[in-house]
């Protein structure tokens, strides 16, 4: 299995090459890929992200088939379902790198900052903006008088600080792993202006 500096090194490199618009190479043996994944998979990363039609994992780390195992919810939240289907890539297939993925402009913290509120009926909704509302909260009062794009851009890293707290305390399986195996779980940002991809926690320890 990759160990996470590796499977960061890979990430990073991927995302150099999209930023560059040099992404795709995979795709040259796209046929014998498809073939290789169809009974068995060996993802050497999991990545929880946006489910921000701007924002496909994938793409942005120039991945190919099978590469990747990939969680995607609006706001980048970790409840218990995104918590539990990290867990499953961590257990059964070993992965050594946790990549929460968040991304500027991001639409559901805009709609906390915003005061936005779910209609009745749409509790799934509510739900998820709830997930993120502490997050804009302590933001917006330690930042108090601050400019809107400053409280936003600090309350979209707090949300993945957060996603990434929850992943390493939700789940026994999650932080045995941390302790016995090496996995890591870090946090990233996509700028959407850029495509190129900030990662919040420096280095990976080897």
């Amino acid at each position: 299995m990759i160990p996470a500096v590796r499977a960061l090194e890979r990430l990073r490199e991927g995302n150099l090459r999209f930023a560059e618009g040099r992404a795709g190479r995979w795709l040259e043996r796209y046929g014998d890929r498809i073939r290789d994944v169809a009974e068995a998979q060996e993802p050497f990363a999991a990545v929880l992200g946006c489910s921000d039609s701007r924002v496909p994992a994938e793409i942005v780390f120039d991945q190919g088939l099978g590469d990747l195992f990939v969680v995607r919810v609006a706001g980048n939240v970790a409840a218990p379902s995104q918590v539990g289907s990290v867990e499953f890539a961590v257990e059964r297939f070993d992965v050594r790198l946790v990549v929460v993925l968040g991304h500027s402009g991001c639409g559901a913290v805009r709609a906390v900052l915003d005061g936005e509120v779910p209609r009745a009926g749409e509790d799934s909704m509510r739900a998820i903006l709830d997930r993120i509302r502490p997050c804009v909260e302590h933001v917006s009062a330690s930042l108090s008088g601050e400019p809107r794009e400053v409280v936003e851009e600090a309350s979209i890293l707090e949300n993945v600080r957060a996603a990434q707290r929850a992943l390493r305390t939700g789940s026994q399986g999650i932080a045995r792993a941390m302790r016995a195996r090496g996995l890591q779980v870090v946090g990233a940002l996509y700028r959407l202006d850029t495509g190129l991809v900030e990662w919040l926690d420096g280095s990976v320890e080897p």
